[in-house]
């Protein structure tokens, strides 16, 4: 059974720090691209991140570029995303979710955790 896990979200002040982590199982890790999104109310859902797992690579939506770093620990099928700088609008339901490649369109996506709720106080 493919799952994914998101942890790590929770209430911080602008300009702080937290650390998702999403943790995968029942499927080849190396195979996937994980992808980061979140989701605030009234919004979509919209890419934050990915990562391919294979050779590393990394994106980035705009609005996060700088502040936010996506890594990858192969040992324990676990991605994080460091949020750095936060402000305001980064706070949403986080997902992650896994694709064959990556990209940032959550329709692409065929596995999906649930969400940790990242609140950025101002």
């Amino acid at each position: 059974e493919v799952q994914l896990q998101a942890s790590g979200g929770g209430l911080v002040q602008a300009g702080g720090s937290l650390r998702l982590s999403c943790v995968a199982s029942g499927f080849t890790f190396d195979d996937y691209a994980i992808g980061l999104f979140r989701q605030a109310p009234g919004k979509e859902r919209e890419g934050v991140s990915c990562i391919r797992r294979i050779d590393g690579s990394t994106y980035y939506a705009d609005s996060v570029k700088g502040r936010f770093t996506i890594s990858s620990d192969n040992a324990k099928n676990t991605v994080y995303l460091q949020m750095n700088s936060l402000k305001p609008e980064d706070s949403a339901v986080y997902y992650c979710a896994a694709a064959p490649s990556p990209t940032m369109d959550p329709y692409e996506y065929s596995y999906w955790g649930q969400g940790t709720q990242v609140t950025v106080s101002s």
